[in-house]
């Protein structure tokens, strides 16, 4: 959580409501008013906490990475050392993770097709999380033994990836599944 954010029960409201609007219909498409109505406080309170509503976003983007690295950890954990086991946990985690926090999709690549300005608060948060995610791959690649983890790695993120966007869009059957089975044939 940032910590230079008052964290009041009504500011925690506010991103409870901003999270579930932002992801459901889009960062442009919810105005602050939206937001403050839904968490049932006023936009002085809602700015009194964000400040603007950028950093508001940059709050929510921060707290489902947050979430995400702490739910995908747990995962990680339960499945052992084992490093095969460890890859085909990483997909069932997300699937787990889109069954329980919403099926549109990953919320950090909406976010970067709205908000794309490098300059934009939440635009680290984004490209941040991405990349964690990425040397998460390598690292269970070059522990499974593959000769180029580097390459392993950018292939598994390329199928997490596709599944997150399969899974998002309804476009391909059991997405997640099918691409831990693509995965574990990268692997040596």
């Amino acid at each position: 959580m940032d910590e230079s954010i008052d964290w009041t029960p009504k500011a925690r409201a506010v991103l409870e409501a901003a999270s579930r609007l932002f992801y459901e219909r889009g960062i442009h498409a919810v105005g602050v008013d939206a937001v403050a109505a839904a968490a049932g406080v006023t936009k002085k309170t809602l700015y009194d906490r964000f400040g603007s509503k950028d950093r508001l976003v940059a709050a929510y983007l921060a707290d489902r990475d947050r979430r995400w690295d702490a739910f995908l950890t747990e995962r990680l954990a339960s499945a052992g050392p084992a490093p095969r086991a460890r890859v085909a946990a990483f997909f069932t985690a997300a699937q787990d993770w889109a069954d329980e926090e919403g099926g549109r999709g990953c919320a950090m690549v909406n976010a970067h097709a709205e908000l794309s300005d490098p300059d934009h608060p939440a635009y680290a948060v984004v490209v941040g999380q991405k990349r964690r995610m990425f040397a998460l791959l390598t690292d269970l690649a070059a522990a499974a033994g593959a000769d180029d983890p580097g390459a392993v790695g950018e292939l598994l993120m390329l199928l997490h990836e596709g599944a997150v966007t399969a899974a998002g869009m309804r476009t391909v059957p059991r997405p997640f599944a099918r691409a831990a089975t693509a995965a574990a044939e990268l692997l040596p």
